[in-house]
């Protein structure tokens, strides 16, 4: 019962963060100007986070002894960066509304991979649960299905969602192949995508902090950024070293629905009855999800043993 508690509070604890991070960076990009100045700063907060958890834990010099598992930590970095370059690519020259419906099929991507590669079995409810998950989802996000064009830079969309979708299988290898703990991972994955952003800024020429805001405010939105991201590493790669990882992303499903609510009360934006009927579908295909084991008269396999 206590461990039920502890998983429940640990998927809690991601929705919030990740929900967090995305309201904070989005107001953080429109005050700079630049995602990749904004990215920057946000994984830059991040990085004085991780340093002080590891020098408190003592397990600071342990990022200099990695071996072999440094090559898999770095990969895990490069994606991170990926993701996020494939998806401003493919804003840059897409719709909003495209971009939103294509970037959640990560979560179908990871469906197939784990029945396909993994030859994990999910049931017919699971992937109903999924789809029905989905439309929520995209309802909450206000997707305008009706005015939804597709351009050839849409794949960059794709490509971003394999990005999320590989990554999480690498940082699950890291955990149970390379016997890697999350605080190793995520400090690798932040020094790796922070140092790509700034190159990026500097090529961009978009990293002038002479530019920036200078008010407390800012610099506060900066430090919760990095705090919100510091517990996305914490929460997230925890619940993938339990979990498996397609019901981890099932999970991350729950976010919009989060952050629906943090731009209602923080952000001034409307809680509309579409929103409010999305976060009700949502909440179904989940209910779904959960009652698989009932569902198809079978245990539920979504640990990991």
């Amino acid at each position: 019962m206590k461990e039920d508690l502890k998983y429940t509070l640990m998927v809690a604890g991601m929705v919030i963060a990740w929900s967090v991070y995305y309201a904070v960076s989005k107001v953080l990009v429109d005050l700079t100007g630049s995602p990749l100045a904004a990215g920057f700063l946000l994984r830059s907060a991040a990085l004085v986070f991780l340093t002080v958890q590891l020098l408190l834990d003592g397990n600071f010099s342990r990022l200099f002894h990695q071996g072999k598992a440094v090559i898999i930590l770095l990969i895990i970095g490069v994606f991170g960066f990926l993701l996020d370059l494939f998806a401003n690519l493919g804003y840059a020259g897409g719709s909003l509304s495209t971009g939103t419906a294509l970037l959640k099929t990560d979560v179908l991507m990871v469906n197939l991979a784990t029945v396909i590669l993994y030859h994990k079995k999910l049931y017919i409810s699971d992937w109903i649960g999924t789809l029905i998950m989905l439309l929520g989802v995209l309802l909450v996000l206000g997707v305008d299905f009706g005015g939804m064009e597709f351009h050839p830079t849409d794949l960059f969309f794709l490509l971003s969602a394999a990005c999320v979708s590989a990554n999480a299988f690498i940082i699950k290898t890291a955990q149970e192949r390379y016997r890697e703990d999350a605080d190793m991972i995520s400090y690798y994955n932040n020094f790796v995508v922070l140092l790509l952003f700034a190159v990026s800024a500097v090529s961009a020429g978009d990293l002038h902090f002479s530019a920036l805001p200078t008010g407390p405010a800012f610099w506060a939105l900066v430090v919760l950024g990095g705090l919100a991201q510091t517990g996305i590493y914490f929460f997230y790669y925890r619940n993938l070293r339990h979990f498996e990882v397609w019901l981890v992303k099932l999970y991350l499903l729950l976010m919009p629905v989060m952050s629906c609510f943090i731009g209602v009360f923080f952000l001034n934006e409307e809680l509309t009855v579409k929103k409010l009927l999305g976060i009700l579908v949502v909440l179904a295909g989940a209910a779904v999800i959960l009652q698989r084991g009932r569902i198809n008269h079978a245990g539920r396999p979504v640990r990991n043993t």
